[in-house]
């Protein structure tokens, strides 16, 4: 029996939020992240720009940026990510603590999403030129369009650069200092209370339209000024008391403290002062270098010519006897690598490993480190491995490498790449006859205890909520395929105090009851369930799982994926039947059952971008298809958004209108700089509600399988070398 005892550190816990990436971006070591020449800085709406205007410049590739700016009784949270070199998307969370502004609350809150596109990369003749929606999915209170172009300028008559841009907005953008209607239409006023959420796009660059302009001077490394003209009037803010807007320019300052925090004060609108904090890191530069241990140099074989006896068979004259000796020296010298031998099959010339991965981000460098072991182990007869990664019972692929190009490339030019050209990514059978299996591997009993940490965000009367405690995970798997797991949370903080019987949904509770199940109990079965996959053709995958599959439902859930080694498209089929779990967070159920389940499509477009269409019955009895898209960087950050549209009406959704949200997944190895197989994820969304809900099941096929495919592999094929 395996016992592994994993007590989890407060700050993996902290990761689960993003309430934690402030704190990564001021330690002392992370400097190295920020080193990006000629970033721009960010606006008060936590993207490119210059006071309050958007600019035309693009942030580098990949850039994440978190903005929080407040002036004027107002405070905007934004996150910003530089999607593709062109795109920049943003979700910003709004606060007004002024009661004049709605009289529903005292503080009005407002979540909204842009999106810009850089037209042309800025040259040493033409500028930078970007054209941008504001505000585009949201009740339409910072609404607006715009065109802008930005020019670089420096020389010896200029300490440090000037940066000039000049715009045209419309919308919120048009409001002040109006020309005209370039492209006619009307455009109705900001009603507070929209719920929002629909793409107007009848209203996109339509309505008076008004140049905007500004001017940064980074007088050095350290200190930048700004000027701007604004071209937005603030009439829902200033006919409603919210400030007093006396003129149409604004001034600031801002001090670059580190590589990845900037801040600013500032004088706008001649009448209010602000201040604007700007963190910026980039998921291509870790938090610390990478520490993984350098592997032993490869063993080189005598030439068949002046050792012939070297390469003589006799010692496979028994495969069976063969495989098992292989297996007796192979285990040890496996998990001095991180790494778990299932079962080895060996002839005179060719090997089959399987294996488990429990160190390594990247399969690619597992795939490496066997195959280096090999190498030292084998009799010099063995001419090609066959290395097959398996992840909970499920053979990902057939990695086949010829021993004599491992030897004659390891140190040439571009060897990577050379690798590639000549190995086999193939399928892998679903079992490997005539084996020699690790026989002290079954029964596994893992178990971990350790902290922490969720969060409920956006609440419009407590926007961010934490519940903090002790969490206890258990599995056990008694032999290959099979698995019982469960996971135990003690609450050490006071449950949420918000009146969960306000619930005014028109669709089932399946969701918007989440409060509910705070109060329940101080204790709590997050889920309780057994599971059985396997493998049931080269290319096809299955799951089964039964119990308490989450928080809040319960019940039995089946899934096939066709998923080819070499195909960048995988097909998926799931069906479920779940009833509601009780509140008190235990073993009982509520009278609420739903058959949900969804064919799902993915397809890997290439340059680290996944797409993901699912199509199918939702938990509120709602039927229609989610939209996602990823963008995934070679270490293993993710950062994705996603939408949802059922036969739910919006009025029916509620506020929001449908159901969308970004998903960003953190690498453990990208913040503590070795080996480590652990992830930290979360899904922000604007607001949770019973449409377009799906079903959280543990462990469904497509990412347990992806990764140790060709297009994951390629992605990290350096790492074989590692």
């Amino acid at each position: 029996m395996i016992r592994k005892l994993a007590i989890s550190s407060l700050s993996a816990a902290l990761l689960g939020s993003v309430a934690l990436v402030p704190s990564i971006l001021i330690a002392d070591n992370v400097d190295g992240i920020f080193e990006v020449p000629n970033r721009p800085s960010l606006n008060f709406y936590g993207a490119s720009g210059l006071i309050d205007m958007p600019s035309a410049e693009a942030l580098p590739d990949g850039q994440v940026a978190i903005g929080v700016s407040n002036f004027g009784s107002q405070t905007r949270t934004t996150l910003t990510f530089q999607a593709t070199p062109r795109i920049q998307a943003s979700f910003r969370y709004v606060g007004i603590d002024n009661p004049n502004f709605s009289q529903s609350f005292d503080t009005y809150r407002d979540r909204s999403f842009d999106v810009r596109f850089l037209l042309n990369r800025e040259s040493q003749y033409l500028p930078a030129v970007t054209v941008g929606l504001q505000d585009f999915a949201g009740t339409g209170i910072y609404a607006g369009e715009f065109v802008a172009a930005t020019k670089t300028f420096s020389g010896a008559s200029i300490p440090g650069t000037v940066k000039a841009t000049v715009g045209l907005g419309w919308g919120r953008l048009g409001s002040s200092g109006g020309i005209g209607a370039p492209f006619g239409g009307d455009r109705p006023a900001f009603m507070p209370g929209d719920t929002g959420g629909e793409l107007s796009t009848d209203q996109w660059f339509r309505g008076e339209a008004a140049p905007f302009a500004g001017v940064e001077w980074n007088v050095n490394g350290k200190l930048g000024l700004k000027a701007e003209y604004s071209s937005d009037a603030y009439i829902a803010e200033t006919t409603r008391g919210v400030f007093d807007r006396k003129s149409r320019f604004n001034f600031g300052a801002e001090y670059q403290v580190t590589e990845g925090i900037r801040v600013g004060a500032y004088y706008l609108y001649g009448s209010e002062l602000g201040v604007n904090v700007q963190l910026q890191f980039n998921p291509n530069r870790p938090v610390s270098q990478q520490r993984i241990p350098a592997p032993r140099p490869y063993f080189i074989r005598p030439s068949r010519r002046e050792q012939p006896e070297a390469y003589d068979t006799a010692w496979a004259a028994s495969e069976v006897e063969g495989s098992v000796l292989v297996r007796d020296a192979l285990v040890p010298l496996l998990e001095a690598e991180g790494l778990t031998l299932i079962e080895v099959k060996t002839t005179a010339s060719t090997t089959e490993v399987r294996y488990s991965n429990e160190r390594y981000g990247a399969t690619a460098v597992s795939v490496g480190r066997v195959a280096r072991v090999l190498a030292r182990l084998l009799p010099d007869s063995v001419e090609t491995f066959r290395i097959v990664p398996v992840v909970n019972n499920l053979a990902q692929s057939a990695i086949v490498l010829r021993r004599s190009d491992l030897e004659a490339l390891e140190f040439a030019p571009n060897s990577s790449d050379a690798l590639l050209a000549v190995a086999g990514i193939t399928s892998a059978a679903p079992n490997l006859a005539g084996s020699a299996r690790n026989e002290d591997l079954f029964p596994i009993f893992n178990w971990s205890v350790g902290p922490y940490l969720t969060q409920r965000l956006f609440d419009p009367d407590k926007p961010v909520e934490f519940n903090a405690g002790l969490q206890l995970n258990l599995s056990y798997e008694p032999i290959p395929g099979w698995k019982v797991a469960g996971q135990l949370q003690h609450r050490l903080t006071s449950a949420s105090d918000s009146d969960g019987s306000s619930n005014t949904s028109a669709l089932e509770h399946v969701r918007t009851d989440a409060v509910l199940y705070d109060q329940g109990g101080a204790t709590s079965i997050t889920n309780l369930y057994v599971n059985r996959q396997w493998k049931a053709a080269p290319d096809v995958y299955a799951r089964v799982t039964a119990g308490y599959l989450e928080r809040m439902f319960g019940g039995v859930s089946a899934e096939v994926l066709w998923k080819p080694v070499g195909s960048r498209l995988a097909l998926g089929v799931e069906a479920n039947y779940v009833k509601q779990r009780a509140f008190d967070n235990a073993l009982g159920f509520q009278d609420y059952g739903v058959a949900t389940g969804h064919a799902s499509a993915y397809y890997e477009f290439g340059n680290g971008f996944t797409g993901q269409l699912d199509v199918g019955r939702y938990l509120a009895g709602d039927v229609g298809g989610t939209v996602t898209l990823e963008r995934e960087f070679a270490n293993g950050w993710r950062v994705g958004g996603f939408f949802t549209l059922t036969d739910v009406s919006a009025e029916d959704f509620g506020e929001g209108s449908f159901d969308k949200g970004i998903t960003v997944t953190i690498p453990m190895d990208w913040l503590i700089g070795k080996p480590d197989q652990r992830k930290r994820s979360t899904t922000l969304r604007p607001l949770t509600r019973d449409g377009g809900a799906r079903l959280n099941v543990p462990g469904r096929l497509y990412e347990q399988v992806r990764s140790g495919h060709r297009e994951g592999l390629v992605g990290n094929w350096s790492g074989v070398w590692e």
